[in-house]
């Protein structure tokens, strides 16, 4: 095998989407080429991408793959000169040796040597050992390669029945995209109501509105198998405990867990999420090698306890963190609150901090607060329904966490409360908080308000 040596000092890269290539390319800024090298290694074709929006490119919201990339390698070689190699994987990391093992698409492997090693792996989609999930017509959504064979499967296939395997955020926002192309939609999910990460009273708001959207919701189904044309052809149907289901195409989202297996085998501590284990500075339990991502677990900063939470917010923050640090800086990531925010049509869904099930494991004795209200002045056209549910701590009265479902312009409401549980404030200091008011964005007491005070007299 071919070993490749490094005459400057070498950062090596692997994994070029959020948190690899946000810390590559701060690790730049701080250094020029001269002093650092850097190597990314990617094994799909794109770098720096908007996962998030993937959804939305197969539901034609989004014109073109090319609109999601922020910086394709090219761009990086150019502007960063980081030598960016793309359908390159990585097979495993020697930290006595200092190298990695890369092979490239239809290529022999190859060792690079590294003085500092940034793993951003991401995270590997929960994809169940059940019959016929490899066959035609049944897809997962990660990658961006994913979303454009997606798309090109509609486009091509012209589909008319649509089977989404999970009711979480990226099932929801798969829902949407296929009642946009005009497909027949279903929505299969094994909890008793859909957006597990919301409370089930919440939940069950959102399952009201997908069902008013003309969208099939089979809930407390698992699935058992997809089932295929003969001969191991496409598919034809997605079977649960219940009953058969016929689809043309079928999406899994099931969920992710961290990508932490590169560093499990190379003896890098692995925390009880299944979490790559970082300090505050996105440093390893290996010397001079760094974490960020889906790959690995974070602390919440409200039940102070390990979490793995897969969102591009804290990735692309992580991995600043990480290149600044590796660059010769001082950074620290604060933790997460798990703020995430999606929408179906026109419903908007929200959540941040913890929810009901959540505090009682985190030790907490809580009491919760539920208000209906409107988006706007009622009075004023467009005034739009919205819920709003806060949790709070008995003793301390300090906010918790809160979730938000209601249409057009509800949802970013939970950055106000994201703040204010960023800052440990109580609901006192919430009820007080001098929110901006006029009749077109909110009734004179936001639905903030009225929450955080309606939990106080509770209390």
């Amino acid at each position: 095998m071919e070993r490749r040596v490094n005459a400057r000092p070498r950062l090596i890269v692997i994994g070029g989407d959020a948190a690899g290539m946000s810390a590559a390319s701060q690790a730049r800024r701080l250094r020029d080429s001269a002093e650092l090298e850097i190597l990314a290694l990617e094994r799909g074709p794109h770098t720096s991408y908007s996962a998030c929006g993937i959804p939305y490119l197969v539901g034609k919201t989004v014109s073109s793959p090319e609109a999601l990339i922020s910086r394709d390698p090219a761009t990086f070689r150019r502007d960063f000169e980081i030598d960016v190699r793309t359908g390159t994987e990585v097979e495993g990391i020697d930290l006595d040796r200092r190298t990695v093992t890369a092979r490239p698409a239809g290529g022999r492997a190859v060792e690079e040597s590294f003085d500092q090693l940034m793993i951003a792996t991401g995270a590997v989609p929960v994809r169940p050992g059940l019959p016929g999930m490899d066959a035609p017509g049944v897809f997962g959504v990660q990658t961006l390669s994913d979303g454009i064979a997606v798309r090109e499967f509609v486009d091509s296939r012209r589909p008319r029945t649509a089977v989404v395997v999970g009711g979480g955020y990226i099932g929801l926002e798969m829902a949407e995209a296929f009642v946009q192309r005009g497909m027949e939609v279903r929505l299969i999910e094994a909890a008793t109501e859909p957006m597990t990460t919301l409370d089930p009273d919440m939940g069950r708001l959102v399952r009201d509105a997908l069902t008013g959207m003309g969208v099939r919701v089979h809930l407390s189904e698992p699935v058992t198998g997809v089932e295929t044309a003969p001969g191991g052809g496409a598919v034809r149907a997605v079977a649960t405990e219940e009953a058969s289901y016929p689809a043309d195409i079928v999406v899994l989202g099931l969920g992710v867990r961290p990508g932490s297996d590169l560093a499990r085998a190379a003896g890098i501590e692995i925390g009880p999420t299944g979490g790559i284990a970082v300090d505050a500075r996105m440093r390893t339990s290996a010397e001079g090698v760094w974490a960020a991502g889906d790959c690995v677990q974070s602390l919440h900063r409200v039940s102070h306890a390990p979490v793995s939470i897969a969102l591009g917010t804290h990735a692309n923050k992580q991995g600043r963190v990480a290149g600044t640090n590796i660059g010769g800086g001082y950074a620290r990531f604060g933790g997460v609150l798990g703020t995430a925010i999606s929408k179906v049509c026109d419903l908007e869904v929200a959540r941040t901090g913890l929810n009901e099930a959540e505090a009682r494991r985190a030790g907490f004795e809580f009491e919760t607060a539920t208000l209906e209200s409107t988006t706007r002045a009622g009075y004023f056209p467009g005034a739009a329904a919205m819920t709003l549910k806060m949790l709070a701590e008995r003793r301390s009265r300090r906010l918790l966490g809160a979730q938000i479902v209601g249409w057009e312009n509800a949802g970013k409401r939970i950055d106000v409360l994201a703040t204010a549980l960023w800052n440990s404030m109580s609901v006192e200091d919430v009820a007080a908080m001098d929110l901006g008011y006029a009749p077109p964005f909110s009734p004179v007491w936001d639905p903030v308000l009225i929450t955080a005070r309606k939990l106080a007299e509770q209390m």
